[in-house]
């Protein structure tokens, strides 16, 4: 038989690579976010044919180029900032609204827009939550002042001007754009046809990646996270529990398969501190749990690396820490996932796919375990005096409390 230990030589380099790719990709992701200041050039728009005081009397504001062929303008005077939003119009509504972490719940947005009777609409709404009932109008968090705002038609173009008395003025701040094909009926907001992110910047006027990129970014971020820690870390688990009479296969396999799923944990992760370093998202609880993953992730490797011999009498301790510390990993990121999606306010389709994917995978171990007790019952069974193999003997796990895989299978329901 191969001496599995032997395997465990290349690891250090696995390991030393993957701290690499990780530094690397950590500095890119500043390198990103301080290198994205490079502003183009606005249209030249005269405000004074077509708003009102004082929106037409304001000269020298900051202008950017923010989603498409929308513009962002604006100055600030003492505690006041007056924020102007141009965009192509034909009909329906317009929205600009303001985020603590990127997320489009919990946001205040101003959202102007022309009647059917010509009549100019522009209101503050509080987005509760993602369906239209839950966009309460003259509701939000936006300090407006006294000036009333307005919105206009110019050409092809809507604007929507107003003016927000703060004593902390923004800086980098995550912007949220949107438009609607239809008129709001009764003001109730129609859903919109399109939306972006962006996170603005106030003290410069450059806007950092806009909400393509993020969106993609973030979209990555979920995917390769269920992919390695709910599928792939998972499976490489559920062969070292129940193949272990396939020595050394099962070693092999779990190692790889492990790795791999590690390899896409890694990813996960700095996709995400690049999303953070990007869009400033306060998703405390999301991003703690995902490094104490990648951290007990981490020890895991180095248990691989630092894997005493059979005989070995602190092997007993070491199994105990190897498979518990892994359960635990798994368990924190099935709620993580969840977490996530919950904070990007994820749709149907991806709760139900990992719902789907997570429901598979604790069928198996269930089936599994199953299988595990009645060969177990089977073997008690026979008179003392009958031969058994010994690798048949190792066929199934010891009858102990049910792995990782049966702990947090409650998760799916709050999905």
């Amino acid at each position: 038989m191969a001496n599995s230990r032997s395997w465990t030589q290349i690891w250090p380099s696995f390991v030393r690579l993957c701290v690499l790719i990780f530094i690397l990709h950590f500095n890119t992701a500043l390198a990103d976010d301080s290198g994205s200041g490079g502003v183009a050039a606005c249209k030249n728009t005269n405000y004074q044919s077509f708003l009102p005081p004082p929106y037409q009397n304001i000269s020298h504001m900051i202008c950017s180029p923010v989603w498409h062929t929308f513009e962002l303008r604006y100055i600030k005077n003492g505690d006041t900032t007056t924020i102007i939003l141009s965009a192509p119009y034909t009909i329906g509504w317009i929205g600009i609204g303001f985020s603590k972490d990127g997320m489009m719940v919990g946001s205040s947005a101003m959202v102007g827009w022309i009647s059917k009777h010509g009549h100019a609409k522009i209101k503050q709404f509080y987005l509760q939550g993602r369906r239209p009932s839950e966009v309460i109008i003259d509701k939000g968090e936006l300090p407006l002042n006294n000036v009333p705002a307005a919105v206009a038609i110019n050409g092809a173009e809507i604007h929507l001007a107003f003016q927000l008395q703060m004593t902390t003025p923004f800086q980098k701040q995550p912007i949220l754009l949107a438009f609607g094909s239809k008129y709001p009926q009764n003001h109730h907001l129609s859903k919109h046809q399109d939306k972006t992110t962006i996170v603005f910047d106030f003290s410069a006027g450059s806007t950092g990646p806009v909400s393509h990129e993020l969106i993609q970014m973030r979209t990555k971020h979920g995917i390769l996270g269920i992919i390695g820690w709910g599928l792939i870390l998972p499976v490489g688990a559920i062969i070292a529990r129940y193949f272990r009479h396939k020595d050394p296969l099962w070693f092999y396999l779990h190692a790889i398969i492990q790795f791999v799923g590690f390899t896409f944990g890694l990813t996960t992760v700095v996709l995400g501190l690049q999303l953070y370093s990007k869009m400033h998202a306060h998703i405390q609880a999301h991003r703690g749990i995902g490094i104490f993953v990648l951290v007990l992730t981490i020890l895991q490797i180095f248990a691989l690396i630092l894997r005493p011999n059979k005989d070995s009498k602190i092997r007993k301790m070491w199994n105990c820490y190897h498979s518990w510390f892994g359960r635990l990993a798994l368990i924190f990121a099935a709620i993580n996932i969840v977490l996530g999606m919950k904070a990007a306010g994820a749709g149907s389709d991806w709760k139900i796919g990992y719902g789907f994917l997570f429901g598979i995978v604790v069928a198996a171990a269930i089936v599994l375990e199953a299988l595990a007790y009645l060969k177990r019952s089977e073997m008690r069974s026979l008179p003392p005096n009958f031969q058994i193999d010994p690798v048949g003997g190792a066929t199934f796990p010891s009858n102990q409390a049910l792995s990782f895989l049966l702990l947090p299978s409650f998760y799916v329901i709050s999905l």
